[in-house]
């Protein structure tokens, strides 16, 4: 009898076990050695050229440099997650160092971001500078003036912005009213997406934006792309993303959710 109760309990506590370890969970998206797992695209270049080594994995950071850039003309470029993702949470830490490229356009100035619900990489255009995507944009400020910009904003390229009340935003910018932080400084920052249901915007933990989600539509959208204007995005590619003003990124990881049914 006694040992008929061992096995019992010791099965529920292996079920136990087997069921928290099917909770979501943290995992690291990026090596800290290369870029195994990531496709690059820059403007001007089919995807998975990496021009003039504008991302690198360096000192277990994934670096966008311009070492190699003497000037910038529309060579934006994204490194792209090679998974197509619906519900997730993505967590990263950024931080802007040096001096933007000479020729490059100003709103380039110590901004970066990440695109989400995006095309993928091999869908863009050559010369096509941005994804159709929705992104969480990262500002930074200096020392040269008072800042008075925001991070985390919502830009929307090829897209409008659906609001948590259903009502739809056509501007390309959408505006937190969390401050930028000091370039050098490691900004850690969170996106939460439920499929075509919510997104959250995070800075350091706290929340600063909600919405709904996003649709195709809007500024930057290319000629002739194939999903209507309209069509609601439930899922797509996660892109980092260099506009000529070198950041680094670090602690990239991602939590897959539940799908909540849809």
């Amino acid at each position: 009898m006694r040992n008929i109760i061992t096995s019992i309990i010791a099965g529920a506590l292996l079920i136990f076990i087997s069921g928290c370890d099917s909770k979501p969970k943290w995992v690291s998206v990026f090596n800290g050695k290369n870029l195994d797992g990531w496709t690059v695209k820059v403007g001007g270049s089919p995807a998975g050229v990496n021009y003039k080594n504008t991302f690198v994995a360096e000192d277990g950071m994934l670096r966008v440099k311009y070492d190699e850039y003497e000037t910038f003309s529309t060579e934006y470029g994204h490194i792209f997650y090679n998974k197509k993702l619906s519900h997730y949470r993505l967590r990263l830490e950024y931080r802007f160092n040096g001096s933007k490229v000479p020729g490059s356009m100003d709103f380039t100035y110590l901004n970066s971001g990440v695109m989400f619900h995006s095309q993928s990489a091999e869908s863009m255009a050559v010369d096509q500078g941005f994804p159709v995507s929705i992104e969480a944009q990262f500002l930074a400020c200096d020392d040269v003036a008072t800042c008075d910009r925001t991070t985390m904003n919502i830009a929307s390229p090829g897209t409008d912005v659906i609001l948590s009340d259903g009502s739809t935003r056509t501007n390309h910018m959408t505006w937190t009213a969390s401050p930028a932080h000091h370039m050098d400084e490691w900004v850690q920052v969170e996106i939460e997406v439920h499929g075509d249901q919510s997104v959250i915007h995070k800075i350091n933990g706290e929340i600063v934006l909600s919405y709904k989600g996003g649709k195709i539509g809007g500024h930057l959208l290319p000629e002739g792309y194939p999903l209507a204007e309209g069509t609601v995005l439930k899922d797509g590619y996660i892109a980092l993303q260099g506009e000529s003003h070198p950041v680094d990124f670090r602690n990239i990881e991602l939590m897959i959710l539940p799908s909540d049914g849809e």
